[in-house]
């Protein structure tokens, strides 16, 4: 009995002084990117009132905080230019050492399973790709899939190099991003934080109550049903895979999803409450940029996938800092999954390099529907991103107009001054237009750079 006691006893107080151990999310960790030239917060657990100090081997200085009542503590320490390998200390009853860290650029990578597919999918030169994957300036971070019905403080994964097994299971279009944007950067490492889950709905990545607050966003939500292959809650992926990482300074995010909203009319004002709900939980307008679905054949609806790809388009002019790439070239229509996820990587890279890092001076987006004139029975077409503007197959068959019957009808088309000008002798007094509105339909626009004109319609 008494060695009983004595085990019971024994076994308390090695509890307790494991609770007491200085801990950190597992987002910390050894071979972690730090954002560059910032201040970074840093944070974790302790005792009550124990006393928390961080050394940064990259300035040797030394940060001090007391763990509050509920044994939460965190620190705001300054990160230097690109470099590394550095290490930093941790220490309270018990040391931390974090080693093998980098100071670079961050980004998180979101979204459905396009964001979410890897080499080891079938995407194009995949085997060659992976062999030269080797860049211990590039790390991974994988988020897994979990949901959760609170916020959690913590999730599982941990930073690795990038190697040919390491990005074997890693977001390609991620991994593409970040060998791009090394290109430019030259030394400046990237880390990566993926967290994507495939078949979800944008509502199940935002905070639920963003959700139920919007009558708009919680009438659609409620035609999401559930599926067998993934979650259909608002706020359970949020939860459980971005909430835990709230705070951890990003350079900003890649996002590609919609497919699982395709038939929502009101994609626009969802992805802009994500948007808007992230950089709040943040405290940071960082950019987003994301991925305009494919064309591909969905259902017997003629436009309930184009009704979402217009949607993000509108986005654009809704949201601030905010970046969209078209993938209507690269994409097969009987596929959902587009295999060419480099040119993705790399057409979110150049958006970056040229608005975040001004690295870039290139043209870098596709033609976007600016504006409309109308002259009589003609209608001038004006866009943004248009120089250079081209058909591919020297004429078109993809515009449309309609008059007041709101009925559309084929319009001859021509290019003259980087505008696209309409008529049909169906429509006589034209008053609206709409462009490669179609499930299926691959834009046949382009401007010099040979990036895609999204589809539209105007209001």
């Amino acid at each position: 009995m008494k060695n009983n006691i004595f085990t019971f006893v024994f076994f308390l107080m090695i509890s307790s002084t494991m609770m007491a151990n200085v801990s950190l999310p597992n987002i910390f960790g050894d071979n972690m990117v730090l954002q560059r030239n910032s201040e970074v917060k840093i944070w974790g657990w302790g005792n009550p009132k124990e006393e928390i100090k961080l050394v940064s081997s990259w300035n040797n200085q030394e940060y001090k905080v007391t763990a509050n009542n509920q044994a939460q503590w965190e620190l705001h320490i300054k990160t230097p230019e690109a470099g590394g390998p550095y290490t930093i200390s941790i220490k309270g009853y018990n040391e931390v050492i974090l080693k093998n860290i980098l100071i670079g650029e961050v980004w998180v990578c979101s979204g459905q399973s396009n964001m979410e597919m890897s080499a080891s999918w079938g995407i194009d030169n995949g085997d060659e790709e992976m062999k030269n994957a080797t860049n211990p300036n590039i790390r991974f971070f994988t988020v897994p899939k979990l949901t959760a019905t609170t916020p959690q403080n913590n999730l599982l994964g941990n930073w690795t190099e990038s190697t040919p097994e390491t990005m074997k299971y890693f977001s390609a279009i991620g991994y593409f991003f970040a060998k791009r944007l090394r290109e430019d950067l030259k030394n400046v490492p990237i880390g990566l934080i993926s967290s994507n889950w495939g078949g979800t709905p944008a509502e199940i990545w935002m905070p639920e109550e963003v959700v139920q607050n919007d009558p708009v966003l919680l009438e659609n939500a409620k035609k999401l049903n559930e599926q067998e292959y993934g979650p259909r809650q608002p706020g359970r992926a949020y939860n459980a895979m971005i909430y835990p990482l709230v705070g951890f300074k990003i350079a900003g995010t890649l996002w590609y999803q919609g497919e699982s909203n395709v038939g929502s009319l009101v994609y626009d004002k969802t992805l802009s409450a994500l948007i808007t709900s992230w950089r709040k939980a943040w405290q940071d307008e960082f950019p987003f940029y994301f991925v305009q679905i494919a064309p591909y054949k969905t259902g017997s609806n003629n436009f309930s996938n184009v009704t979402v790809r217009n949607s993000q388009r509108k986005i654009l002019n809704e949201v601030p800092k905010t970046g969209m790439v078209l993938t209507s070239d690269i994409s097969d229509t009987i596929d959902i999954h587009p295999k060419n996820k480099k040119s993705v990587g790399i057409r979110l890279a150049n958006l970056a390099l040229a608005e975040v890092y001004k690295s870039n001076s290139n043209l870098v987006n596709g033609p976007l529907f600016k504006a409309i004139k109308i002259e009589k029975n003609k209608v001038i077409v004006s866009f943004d991103y248009a120089e250079g503007l081209y058909f591919k197959n020297k004429t078109s068959n993809q515009f449309e107009v309609a008059g007041a019957d709101g009925v559309f009808h084929l319009a001859e088309a021509s290019i003259k001054n980087n505008e696209v000008i309409l008529t049909s002798k169906k429509v006589p007094n034209p008053l609206k237009v709409r462009f490669a509105w179609g499930n299926t339909i691959q834009s046949d626009l382009f401007n010099k750079v040979n990036l895609p004109a999204s589809c539209f319609i105007t209001e």
